[in-house]
């Protein structure tokens, strides 16, 4: 797809991809640029509604083991 930028640096989005990345009206996005490309990153509303469920099975778990692990170590010294 391809938009226009206006003379005021203005880009619309086409329909299909907001309604694809779920971007509303008074939706925030981030823009990235890398590598001479830009990408645009729609920003949930809710970011611990958005995150909940994306980590790994036990990882609570073993991220409270290392910090036990390290906290006997530095206790040692």
């Amino acid at each position: 797809m391809r938009t226009t930028v206006t003379e005021r640096g203005q880009v619309s989005i086409p329909a299909a991809v907001r309604r694809s990345l779920k971007i509303e009206p008074l939706s925030s996005v981030e823009w990235v640029v890398e590598n001479g490309s830009a990408r645009l990153i729609p920003i949930p509303r809710d970011l611990i509604s958005a995150l909940r469920g994306s980590g790994r099975p036990g990882a609570v778990k073993r991220l409270l083991s290392d910090r036990h692990r390290d906290r006997r170590k530095e206790d040692r010294r």
